[in-house]
């Protein structure tokens, strides 16, 4: 068996154990990144070298799984993936998220512990060259707050499809004491959690460091049948939702090269233009994020449409300006 089969082999046999109820061919092709006959032969590779793979059926299709694992040998992480792991628990640490990282270092831990000796003392040196050698860049921007005690009652109340009661206070208001269904928590520059207000049915987004007295409470509150967090999450260019616009930046020749190789938002389609530049169109919400975002992009981008990013650049630019005034210039 060639050396590029085998690897193939070995992960999908870690994909069929790591799925409980298994996988389909469609499913194997699909994240194997192969077409459906080389899924198949893959399959039988496995069912040849894995006895304990077990057909499921689930019509009108089948399925496969590996149950009760694999040997601690097949298992084995390697150094680039247990550094990769490291870092990502630096780096959560480095920006506030200290519950967050301390998830991610357990397994760490847990996944060292149960490596032979063997292999540890095989893989050290490579972990420690590694280490010495990547490091990640500290970048400026608000420290998100995941408070352990929270995050953990939000998780139970989205298992339990639980009502979660808390005090939110903002700056210019008075708390107020608040009941939802949980959809879920996205994290960024700032944490906020996603729920569906049971009164109104509202999708809303409230943030962690302002939540206090968290609680699952009793009863039900599930959300809406066809609610999608990362659909939800896609519609604004940060965190902050509000009307969903079309947006149309002209980008100069001078930054079309970085412009065509940066991720703007999930829905971007970018088009050349004839002077050398680059038009970059996508729909979202957030625009008093994008103008910030754009600040950094300087007179090599032009704001087209909507006119609502013009006015909130404006008063952006405004604001800076008068900062500048204060300090003398």
């Amino acid at each position: 068996m060639r050396h590029d089969k085998a690897v193939m082999v070995i992960d999908l046999a870690r994909r069929l154990a790591a799925s409980a109820e298994g996988l389909t061919l469609n499913e194997m092709a699909q994240e194997m990144e192969v077409g459906r006959r080389t899924a198949e032969r893959l399959r039988d590779a496995v069912l040849s070298l894995f006895p304990a793979t077990e057909e499921v059926s689930d019509p009108p299709t089948k399925r496969w799984r590996i149950r009760g694992g694999l040997s601690g040998f097949e298992q084995a992480p390697t150094a680039t993936e247990l550094v990769e792991l490291s870092k990502a628990a630096q780096a959560l640490r480095r920006s506030g998220e200290t519950a967050r990282a301390a998830a991610l270092e357990g397994l760490e831990r847990k996944l060292k512990s149960a490596m032979r000796s063997t292999t540890l003392n095989r893989l050290a040196p490579d972990l420690e060259a590694l280490v010495r050698a990547e490091t990640i860049a500290v970048q400026a921007g608000p420290r998100p707050s995941a408070d352990e005690a929270v995050l953990a009652t939000i998780r139970r109340a989205v298992l339990a499809q639980s009502p979660l009661g808390f005090t939110y206070s903002r700056p210019g208001a008075e708390a107020r004491r608040r009941s939802v269904a949980a959809c879920g928590v996205m994290f960024g520059r700032a944490n906020y959690l996603v729920a569906a207000d049971r009164e109104s049915g509202r999708i809303q987004t409230f943030r962690l460091d302002r939540m206090s007295a968290v609680e699952a409470q009793d009863g039900m509150a599930v959300p809406p049948d066809d609610f999608d967090l990362s659909a939800f999450a896609s519609q604004s260019f940060g965190i902050y939702q509000d009307q969903i616009e079309e947006v149309v930046l002209a980008v100069s020749p001078e930054g079309a090269a970085e412009a065509r190789g940066w991720r703007w938002h999930p829905t971007q389609t970018l088009e050349d233009r004839p002077d050398g530049g680059v038009t970059v169109r996508f729909t979202a919400s957030g625009m008093r994020e994008l103008a910030w975002h754009l600040f950094t992009w300087g007179d090599q981008v032009t704001i087209v449409a909507p006119e609502r990013l013009k006015r909130a650049m404006a008063e952006e630019l405004a604001a800076a300006q008068r900062g500048l005034e204060q300090a003398g210039y």
